[in-house]
C-alpha cells in the first residue's frame, strides 16, 4: 500500500531497509531531516547513529565503519560535501564502500535554500584530490530515490567504491505517495575477504595488493569498468526526434511535459533522462537519428554544467556537427511552458548554440 512520505524522510527509511548499520552526519538545510529521522529510527533497530562535530568528522567516521564491512552512510548538502572532499578521496583510495546523499541547494557557502543542480561538477568530477570517480544516481521522484537507495550499497560493494545519491532541495522537501521494499541485510563480514575484522592480517585495501602498488592501473581499470557497465538512462520519443532534450532529476519531469505539448503540435522532440549522471549515459545518444537538428540540455544551474557532458556525448556518439543548446534556470525548476518557448526559439534560430 502506498503512503505519503516526504523525500528526506523517505530516503532515510529506505537506507534502513537497504541495510544501513551506521550513519554519521551533521545538520545542514535542506537535508537535515535525513539525520533527524535516523536519530530516532536507528536506535529503534539497534543501529548506530552519530551526530558528528562537523561534516569532515562525519565523513572520516565512515572510513572506520566501512573498513569493517558495515553498510554506512552520510548525508549533507553542497557546502557540507565541499568539506568532506578530502575524506571522500581517502575512501576511494582505500577502496571502502559507502553511500552519500547530497540534497543540493543553490549557491556556494551559505547560498540559499532553493533547489538546484549546481553540485553536478563536484559530484561527477571527483570533487577532491586524487584520481577517482563516484557512481552517481540522479532520481527524479521520491519513489525512484527509494528504489535507487536499495541498489546503492550493492554497487558500492561490487566496486568497493563510494556511491552517491544526488537529490535536490525540492525533491527532499516535497511529498509523494510511495511504496517501500522489504528490509534487506548486507553481506556478512565473513563473506568479505578485505575487511578489518581484528583477526590476523586478512585485510588488504586493494584486492591483495599493498596500498599504492600498481594503483594507477587498478584505479583506471575500475573506472573504465564502471563507465562501461553502469550507464543508466530513460529514453522518451527519441528515435524520430528532430530535437532531443537532455534533463535529469526534477527538470526531467517538466521537460517531459514540454515534449508532450510539442508533440501535440506536431513538433518532433524527444527526451533522454540520465538515471546515473556518472557514468554519463553516452550509449543513450546512439539512439538519436543521424539527421537530428539539435540537442538541448535543460538544467537548474546558473551557467551550464550538464551541458558539457551533453556536448561531449553528442560529438562522440552522433554523426555530424550537431549543435548543442542550453537552458539554465538557476534555482528554480523549469516550467513546461518555459521549456516549450525555449525549444521553439531554438527551432526558429533565435538561440545561440553553446557547443
Amino acid at each position: 500500500m502506498k503512503e505519503l512520505w516526504k523525500g528526506n524522510h523517505a530516503i532515510a527509511e529506505a537506507a534502513m531497509r537497504a541495510g544501513c548499520m551506521f550513519y554519521a552526519g551533521y545538520p545542514i538545510t535542506p537535508q537535515t531531516e535525513v539525520g533527524e529521522y535516523l536519530s530516532g529510527r536507528m536506535p529503534e533497530l539497534g543501529r548506530k547513529f552519530i551526530q558528528a562535530e562537523n561534516e569532515m568528522a562525519a565523513c572520516y567516521m565512515l572510513q572506520g565503519a566501512g573498513s569493517t564491512g558495515m553498510r554506512c552512510m552520510t548525508s549533507s548538502s553542497g557546502p557540507g560535501f565541499a568539506l568532506k572532499q578530502e575524506a571522500i578521496g581517502y575512501l576511494c583510495s582505500n577502496w571502502i564502500p559507502t553511500v552519500f546523499v547530497n540534497v543540493i541547494r543553490w549557491g556556494p557557502g551559505l547560498g540559499s535554500l532553493d533547489s538546484a543542480q549546481t553540485d553536478y561538477f563536484q559530484a561527477t568530477r571527483g570533487g577532491g584530490n586524487g584520481d577517482y570517480r563516484l557512481p552517481v544516481f540522479a532520481p527524479n521522484s521520491i519513489q525512484e530515490t527509494i528504489d535507487l537507495m536499495y541498489e546503492a550499497w550493492d554497487m558500492a560493494e561490487k566496486y568497493r567504491n563510494p556511491v552517491m545519491i544526488l537529490s535536490e532541495a525540492a525533491l527532499g522537501q516535497m511529498m509523494e505517495a510511495v511504496e517501500f521494499p522489504e528490509f534487506k541485510e548486507g553481506p556478512k563480514q565473513s563473506e568479505m575477504d578485505w575487511v578489518w575484522d581484528g583477526v590476523g592480517d586478512r585485510h588488504s585495501f586493494n584486492h591483495g595488493t599493498p596500498l599504492y602498488v600498481d594503483k594507477p592501473r587498478r584505479v583506471r581499470e575500475k573506472i573504465e569498468t564502471m563507465q562501461e557497465n553502469e550507464q543508466r538512462w530513460e529514453s522518451y520519443l527519441v528515435e524520430d526526434a528532430d530535437y532531443v532534450c537532455v534533463a535529469y532529476g526534477l527538470p526531467s519531469r517538466t521537460t517531459r511535459e514540454a515534449v508532450d505539448q510539442l508533440r501535440a503540435e506536431g513538433i518532433k522532440v524527444g527526451l533522454i533522462r540520465p538515471i546515473m549522471v556518472w557514468p554519463f549515459p553516452f550509449k543513450a545518444f546512439a539512439e538519436i537519428k543521424k539527421d537530428v537538428k539539435g540537442i538541448i540540455s535543460i538544467e537548474t544551474t546558473d551557467a551550464g554544467q550538464v551541458v558539457e557532458d551533453v556536448a561531449l556525448a553528442t560529438k562522440k556518439m552522433v554523426d555530424g556537427n550537431v549543435p548543442v543548446y542550453g537552458l539554465y534556470t538557476a534555482q528554480k525548476v523549469v516550467r513546461p511552458s518555459e521549456a516549450v518557448a525555449f525549444i521553439k526559439r531554438v527551432i526558429a534560430g533565435e538561440e545561440k548554440e553553446v557547443f
